[in-house]
């Protein structure tokens, strides 16, 4: 007899206590390998929402006025509480996001590495002394916490980002509430626990669930919201800068993708199949940053397809928590399998051809789409243009470096891309070309913490990571200081 799976039960975080939400509706969350629902969530309201901010409010002033050092502290009780708990919450993600639980495991730990990168910055960001055109004045330039953070949260690497958006905010004196997506908030219900474990204070953090549509709105356009950052697609970007824009509430947004990636004629053509393919297999292709179109060069291309093919054949896809050796798991939803099935049609409509799969696995359950490859694609073509966010691969061909980097370019995104070649002019050439927040040369999309992840053009506002992530919470507050030195 098959043993049915035991429904969780969670409860939002505010004001550092676990609630129901005030319309005593739940949603459940599915795990898409079985399509069995494994847990159920607040419905939160409007005014669940005015709560956690106007806690949030209410801490903010007190956590202001820590030394960032003591704030680091806290910071540490949470990648301490993580790492103890990582098997647990590596878990929690494989089952709702169908993740293979070797990169669930990675992600977890990549979280605490974050959280901990982030503390240290406690005794480094600093302001300026600015030299001034008068005598006996000096002008100092302060850096000063923006207050209220809203971070709401994206679906795909969904733990992660909680640390992406909630470490640098509070390490620079703010305080957040977070929204993760309904598709997969478990994980972010077990960082309330946590949370909760390493005793931070009540408001630094409050975690509300429920519809992004609802909740996104009152985030975004509360008064009380100093910023808000989102990781999400390009509608949502657009639905969060509207409801912004009465508070001139300043936005960071982390948004779509379509990674190109450039294989020249002197590309290491083994270690090139090998980053693509696992660019594009990672997290059943369900990753922004990562490579969604290739464009090979003409003299190299027979090679190129005929090991990509290979490789992708060999593709192991599965449920992650019942075999642990996978390359891939389902996709995330019903919803997202239509989305790479049409997309896929409407390609093969258009001219496309498939050289391995192409449809949807014949498995009895779960969300699984079969690792693809097509040819015979153009720019015309939604496959090159919008993201697929699926584990298929369009590969076009090029005659020259002039072509590829116009057709690489030729894109309303620009968040990652990459190339493959041996030669130092093309490098250089490609590195001030490309029209892309990053470039990754010979090697995998996947990005440092001590870096800037930023888009161009559609792909967003603002970014994260490193220096330059962490200035993102930062507002500057100039003093000019007239003083009498021969006063008495």
């Amino acid at each position: 007899m098959k043993t049915q799976t035991k429904v969780k039960k969670y409860r939002m975080f505010i004001d550092g206590e676990f609630v129901e939400s005030s319309s005593n509706e739940t949603t459940q969350v599915i795990n898409p390998a079985t399509e069995e629902v494994i847990s159920e969530i607040p419905k939160g309201t409007v005014e669940d929402v005015r709560r956690a901010i106007d806690s949030a409010e209410r801490a903010q002033k007190e956590w202001g006025k820590l030394p960032a050092v003591e704030r680091g502290k806290y910071l540490r009780a949470i990648s301490k509480e993580i790492r103890k708990n990582a098997d647990v919450l590596a878990r929690t993600i494989s089952e709702e996001m169908g993740k293979t639980l070797s990169l669930a495991e990675t992600e977890v730990n990549f979280t605490a590495d974050y959280i901990d990168y982030m503390a240290e910055w406690a005794r480094r960001y600093e302001g300026e002394i600015v030299q001034s055109d008068r005598p006996n004045e000096q002008i100092f330039v302060h850096k000063a916490p923006i207050g209220v953070i809203a971070g709401i949260l994206p679906w795909n690497f969904p733990f992660f980002l909680i640390a992406r958006k909630a470490a640098p905010a509070l390490i620079t004196g703010n305080t957040i509430v977070l929204k993760p997506s309904d598709v997969s908030p478990n994980n972010a219900m077990e960082f309330a626990k946590i949370i909760e474990k390493a005793g931070i204070p009540k408001g630094v953090i409050n975690v509300v669930t429920g519809s992004g549509r609802t909740l996104g709105q009152e985030l975004s356009g509360n008064s009380k919201v100093g910023m808000v950052s989102l990781t999400g697609s390009y509608n949502s970007g657009v639905a969060v800068m509207r409801a912004a824009a009465d508070n001139i509430t300043k936005v960071s947004l982390e948004l779509g993708g379509k990674a190109p990636a450039i294989v020249m004629d002197d590309a290491d053509i083994e270690l090139a199949v090998r980053s693509i393919v696992a660019s594009r297999v990672i997290n059943t292709g369900q990753v922004c940053n990562c490579t969604e179109r290739v464009y090979v060069h003409e003299t190299v291309a027979d090679e190129f397809i005929e090991k990509v093919v290979k490789a992708m054949e060999q593709t192991k896809y599965g449920n992650p928590l019942v075999d642990e050796n996978l390359d891939m798991g389902p996709l995330v939803s019903e919803e997202a399998l239509v989305s790479v099935e049409r997309m896929v049609q409407e390609a093969v409509a258009s001219g496309a051809k498939v050289l391995i799969g192409g449809k949807r696995s014949a498995r009895e359950k779960g969300f699984f789409y079969e690792p693809t490859v097509l040819v015979n694609v153009n720019n015309g073509m939604d496959i090159m243009q919008q993201e697929i966010f699926g584990p298929v691969l369009p590969i076009a061909i090029f005659k020259d470096l002039d072509e590829a980097l116009e057709l690489a370019n030729d894109c309303e995104y620009g968040l990652t891309s990459s190339i493959f070649t041996q030669n130092l002019d093309v490098t250089m050439r490609a590195s001030k070309e490309l029209e892309f927040g990053e470039t990754y040369v010979n090697r995998e999309n996947f990005e440092a913490i001590q870096g800037f992840h930023a888009g161009w053009k559609k792909s967003g506002i603002g970014g994260a990571d490193g220096k330059h992530g962490l200035e993102e919470y930062l507002q500057t507050h100039v003093v000019y200081l007239q003083h009498n030195p021969n006063k008495k």
